[in-house]
């Protein structure tokens, strides 16, 4: 029996597991039993043994969670594709998975990382690990049967699958699924819904911040969960100032199964943090050294949820003998023991010797009256190596020279940005991770010569 299976008995069978948000959808416990079965009896019959790889590609939400947590009840592995995905993609991600197949390894999930900041890589989770990380989530944030988590976001990605599907299913919980975010229907799905807490990136939470209703939401909702990438103190206090709802800021990645820090839904909850250890070891390091506390270096990691090698393509010696992997990320610890991130090793910007972390320009960018996103990459400079430049999006035309004097009064010379540059939009990838290197090509283009 799978651990999966082990959650889906505890619960009862009339008790409701899954909904559609815009839609009359459900599915129980006992549905779900019976979908598993079905789906085993489909397996058996097309010769997949277990641990086999199933591929998952479904456009309905409900659907597409129906068929990939019926997938690991039957002990094989899931391959969760992107819908919207052009054939050349949906193609690549199957290559690797069938380059990485082991038959007989039980049930897990298979993915690629995002690729929004280099080239993605082979991850196979297996049910121990997914199962560790599930209950870990569940465990933080308190979920229980009376909880229904509201999530918009892509299932093909490990947040949703393993902190939207797989805690609630081992909180016997209830999760109301959204096919996209929409910021003109949010408030009224989470009131219609009953909702108790939210599963949310960044993106979302700040673009909610900048229209809050003229009500505030129902008491009911308990948290806001952020995570998939750093979420500016700024935008944290106005949506907090706004609704009136705590956001526990996390920090996961695919490698871990989601969640590897998270700040506590009692207690201090820092601001610009992503909070204490959670579901992982952490530690960072410089020169294969412990850094003491404030000073940024590697962030390292290592747990029952860890992977300790990357399925394909992943760099060697990612995951050294004693389980330590390398997670790309750069941050430090305070005092208390929670993590700062600074991000991510290959977004340093080295302007002559000097190194220079985006994230310190971006949240003071972010807090300039009509900054709505910003975001700092390298760009080539013949003397220096290497100079930021920023990608912004504002409220208002003509704001750059705001911004440029704003960044000579605040900032030391080396972090300000040489060329501002407006944009409608940031490129983002399917969670709402900017995607750096697109904005890397753009500046390289926009350099002279």
């Amino acid at each position: 029996m799978t651990v999966i299976s082990e959650w889906i008995d505890a619960a009862a069978d009339d008790a409701v597991y899954l909904e559609e948000a815009s839609g009359p959808g459900t599915l129980t416990y006992g549905g779900l039993r019976r979908a598993i079965s079905a789906m085993a009896v489909r397996l058996d019959r097309a010769g997949v043994p277990a641990g086999g790889q199933v591929a998952v590609r479904r456009p309905d939400p409900l659907g597409y969670a129906t068929d990939l947590v019926s997938v690991l009840g039957t002990g094989r592995v899931a391959v969760p594709l992107d819908p919207a995905a052009p054939a050349a993609a949906v193609d690549r991600v199957l290559r690797v998975a069938r380059a990485s197949a082991a038959a007989g390894s039980g049930a897990g999930i298979f993915l690629c990382t995002s690729g929004t900041t280099g080239t993605p890589k082979g991850v196979l989770l297996d049910e121990k690990q997914l199962g560790h990380a599930s209950a870990r989530v569940a465990q933080h944030h308190r979920l229980g049967p009376a909880d229904r988590g509201y999530c918009s976001l892509p299932l093909f990605h490990v947040n949703a699958e393993v902190v939207g599907l797989l805690a609630t299913l081992a909180a016997g919980a209830c999760l109301v699924l959204d096919g996209r975010f929409s910021r003109r229907r949010f408030w009224a799905t989470v009131e219609a819904r009953r909702i108790t807490w939210i599963n949310a990136v960044p993106a979302i939470i700040t673009v909610l911040a900048l229209d809050p209703p003229a009500a505030r939401p129902p008491g009911r909702v308990r948290f806001v969960r952020s995570a998939s990438a750093p979420l500016p103190p700024s935008a944290l206090r106005r949506f907090e100032e706004s609704f009136g709802i705590p956001v526990i800021e996390t920090y996961g990645m695919t490698e871990a199964a989601s969640m590897i820090t998270a700040n506590p839904l009692d207690g201090p909850r820092k601001p610009g943090s992503a909070g204490l250890p959670a579901g992982a070891e952490v530690r960072v390091v410089r020169d294969a050294g412990p850094c003491p506390a404030f000073t940024v270096g590697q962030v390292q990691i290592r747990g029952r949820g860890v992977i300790r090698e990357y399925a394909v393509g992943g760099p060697p010696g990612a995951v050294d003998p004693d389980g330590w992997l390398d997670t790309g990320d750069l941050g430090h610890l305070d005092a208390d023991g929670y993590l700062f991130l600074a991000g991510r090793s290959d977004d340093v910007i080295n302007r002559g010797g000097e190194k220079i972390y985006p994230r310190e320009i971006e949240e003071f960018l972010l807090t300039q009256p009509g900054v709505w996103s910003a975001a700092v990459v390298a760009a080539r400079d013949e003397v220096l190596g290497q100079r930021p430049v920023a990608y912004v999006v504002a409220s208002r035309p003509g704001i750059e020279e705001a911004l440029r004097a704003a960044c000579e009064a605040a900032l030391p010379r080396a972090k300000r940005p040489d060329a501002f540059h407006l944009v409608g939009e940031m490129p983002t990838g399917p969670t709402g991770k900017v995607a750096r290197t697109r904005l890397r090509e753009l500046a390289a283009a926009a350099a002279p010569g």
